[in-house]
């Protein structure tokens, strides 16, 4: 962090042994509110680096190991309610104990030479301007997802999918039959209101339009809510891919190229923080410590490369200060300026983000069942022994993201803290005591950082702070609450997301023992994908038969050559060399109330 002299000193220095304690403390108090504007500056860096950290770890939930996938039999669509993408079964690529020392010499290597090459080019504006390039390349997809994921925002709360009134009536909004029902307490029956007709929360249910603007408000929200698909062939089916996509996914993505081309051209601290915010963003969710073990030695080996390269070389205060690209957040106030480097936030922010991941698998592995199963063994195919064993039954997974916008109109002011109008808002509402003590951790440090910035007056390595307020917090939670050995244990590597697991139990009912597991190996995952590409497939193309043989067509790259042929000859195909589709979800089919 920057350099400041701050005011707050001359209390110290001005006090004489002769000034009474009230009016020291009127001293200080004078003090504070000659330096609000640089303790102004300060809380914003903590609110900024703690909301970059809260929102990356939530994005970063998915299925955790201890529950099982939602069921894909059930019907597709589920009418009037809102799609949100499932993210991808499979453990992301995580960090290896290896990377403790890889990162810190990784790091410095890179380091060292940005500022030798700052001091071979004695002006830094050349390289500032090749980083920018750079970085506005690198960043679209990180741009390109935080907008996104704010466009999803927006739409939830302007399209909810449930709302509660002042009676405590939760009204579901169904597209299928354009209306709003609630269901009535006796007998559990759907009730519609005729009164509320658009797709709209709250009051503004009730509000009458024309029936052109309701069906295009209905239109709307399906063409936001339900997921389009992309088609992608090359050199006439060589590579043929399909994928699921929505349309603020693509607007986010445009939105991205134009923040681009104008911080290249106007060179603004704030675009440059907007990309630094997508890059902190993306890197909590997409990065893994794996474990607690991994994460924490990849963090106390930065630990010790920040401090030597902040307090025994130049390195880190030259690059930091000469270098204006998106590799740090700068704040700036009406005398001074600040800057936190971005791996003060990602670095912790994975760790967090793990810390929340193992709440949620917690959650689920308290719902663990145990059944008693009859293990039979045959000895020489004469004598058969049986033994009750016990089998381990996971719980359903319920995706608890995307519900901003249904938590903020169906939930009560005295149940803020745990939502009940649908099974994924319950499902977000698990408890989190490990991430709240890895958030009051990061708080603290940050709070230590910046005194320790005002009484020595010089840069200070954040992580010297940040480092041990994380892992600590963590560790004294985990001793506490007794589950050291789960939090220990926990990893995202897959090994955990086994099936059929046959274990032993004691007089307790705890396990000691596992006698038999399945894991999924490398092939049944292979398997397992191919089989859900197939399924996006055919899913896309089930509603209309006409679109599915011109969309496969066009898939496989073929295309009907337009010269007429001669009776009897046979059709010709030709193969184009690329082919990028967007199609549309289907039109939902209105049914009678």
């Amino acid at each position: 962090m920057a350099d400041h002299n701050s005011t707050i000193l001359a209390a110290g220095e001005t006090s004489a042994a002769n000034m009474t304690y009230p009016e020291q403390l009127a001293l200080m108090a004078v003090a504070l509110w000659n330096a609000r504007d640089f303790l102004f500056l300060e809380f914003r860096i903590i609110f900024t680096s703690l909301a970059c950290i809260y929102i990356g770890s939530h994005g970063s939930l998915r299925r955790p190991p201890s529950a099982n996938p939602p069921n894909k039999n059930k019907k597709r669509g589920a009418r009037g309610q809102q799609q949100h993408q499932d993210r991808d079964d499979q453990f992301v690529q995580g960090l290896l104990p290896s990377d403790a020392i890889l990162f810190p010499v990784m790091a410095g290597i890179c380091l060292v030479g940005l500022y030798y090459l700052i001091k071979w080019l004695e002006d830094p504006d050349i390289l500032n301007k090749v980083l920018r390039v750079y970085f506005s390349t690198m960043s679209l997809a990180s741009m390109g997802k935080l907008f996104a994921d704010t466009l999803h925002l927006v739409t939830g709360f302007i399209f909810p999918t449930v709302w509660r009134n002042k009676d405590g009536k939760v009204f579901h909004i169904d597209p299928s039959k354009r209306g709003q029902w609630w269901k009535a307490s006796d007998t559990a029956t759907q009730v519609w209101d005729d009164k509320k007709k658009n797709p709209l929360g709250g009051r503004l249910s009730e509000l009458k339009f024309s029936e052109k603007t309701t069906a295009l408000l209905w239109e709307i929200r399906h063409l936001l809510l339900e997921q389009w698909t992309g088609r992608l062939s090359i050199c006439g089916g060589i590579v043929h891919e399909a994928f699921k996509i929505r349309f603020n996914d693509i607007l986010g993505f445009f939105l991205a190229i134009a923040a681009n081309v104008a911080y290249y051209m106007t060179e603004s601290t704030f675009l440059s923080n907007i990309m630094g915010y997508a890059f902190s963003y993306t890197g909590i969710i997409i990065m893994s410590p794996t474990t607690f073990a991994t994460g924490t030695s990849v963090l106390f080996g930065l630990f010790f490369y920040d401090i030597f390269m902040v307090f025994y070389t130049p390195y880190m205060v030259t690059v930091a200060t000469k270098l204006d690209v998106p590799i740090k957040l700068v704040f700036e106030g009406p005398t001074k300026s600040s800057m936190l480097g971005l791996g003060d936030i990602v670095l912790p922010g994975i760790f967090v983000g793990l810390s929340l991941r193992f709440d949620h698998y917690m959650h689920y592995y308290r719902q663990r069942k145990l059944v008693p199963v009859e293990l039979k063994t045959e000895t020489d195919g004469l004598v058969t022994n049986k033994k009750t064993q016990s089998m381990v039954v996971k719980p359903d997974y319920v995706n608890p993201q995307g519900q901003w916008g249904d938590w903020f109109w169906s939930t009560r002011l005295g149940k803020i803290l745990s939502p009940d109008a649908t099974p994924a808002l319950k499902a977000s509402a698990f408890r989190k005591p490990y991430f709240y003590a890895s958030m009051i951790g990061y708080l603290v440090a940050m709070i230590a950082t910046l005194v320790m910035l005002i009484v020595f007056q010089h840069a200070q390595p954040a992580l010297l702070y940040l480092v041990p307020g994380v892992t600590f917090a963590v560790g004294i939670t985990g001793v506490v609450r007794g589950e050291l050995r789960e939090m220990w244990a926990y990893t995202e590597d897959g090994s955990l997301d086994t099936v059929d697991k046959i274990v032993d139990v004691d007089e307790d009912g705890n396990v000691f023992d596992v006698v038999k597991e399945n894991k999924n190996d490398g092939k049944g995952q292979e398997k397992n994908s191919e089989e859900q590409k197939k399924e996006a497939e055919v899913d896309a193309l089930s509603d209309d038969k006409e679109v599915e043989k011109g969309a496969s067509d066009k898939a496989d790259g073929k295309v009907e050559e337009s010269i007429p042929k001669a009776e009897g000859s046979k059709r010709q195909w030709r193969y184009p060399a690329f082919l990028f589709a967007l199609e549309t979800p289907a039109p939902i089919e209105v049914e009678d109330q």
